[in-house]
């Protein structure tokens, strides 16, 4: 989790651990010994959302980082479906299909942060040629 606020109670950062690993409130506030109002109050209290929020951000980059450490294996999987003369032709054509899209995608966004790279490089050198 996010380090907790100084601003949020023991229960409260134990509620949103919990928010974090259940899916449903009702679920959420059992695991951190709240009533369900109680929780679906704190979550209307800006500093208890705004540390819930930085929480889920935290978890998600961490889920994210785990996609990137198993994008290998997967387009392994993908390219060994592709060759396997074994699988359908049509599971073999969805695999050539997917590394395809995901390889030009890949282009796009490369070509876009080289984009975006050069308009901040001009953007900074039109600001220090001015001061």
């Amino acid at each position: 989790m996010a380090a907790p606020s100084e601003n949020l109670t023991r229960k409260q950062e134990d509620a949103i651990v919990a928010l974090l690993s259940n899916p449903r409130i009702e679920d959420a506030a059992r695991a951190a010994g709240v009533g369900a109002r109680t929780l679906m109050r704190w979550l209307k209290e800006p500093a208890f959302e705004k540390a819930y929020m930085k929480a889920r951000r935290t978890a998600f980059r961490h889920s994210l980082a785990r996609l990137q450490q198993m994008s290998g294996a997967a387009v392994s999987t993908l390219g060994k479906i592709m060759v396997d003369q074994n699988s359908p032709a049509s599971t073999r054509v969805r695999a050539a299909e997917c590394i395809i899209n995901q390889g030009a995608k890949a282009i796009e966004m490369e070509d876009i942060e080289a984009r975006v790279s050069e308009l901040e490089r001009a953007a900074e050198i039109t600001k220090s040629s001015r001061n």
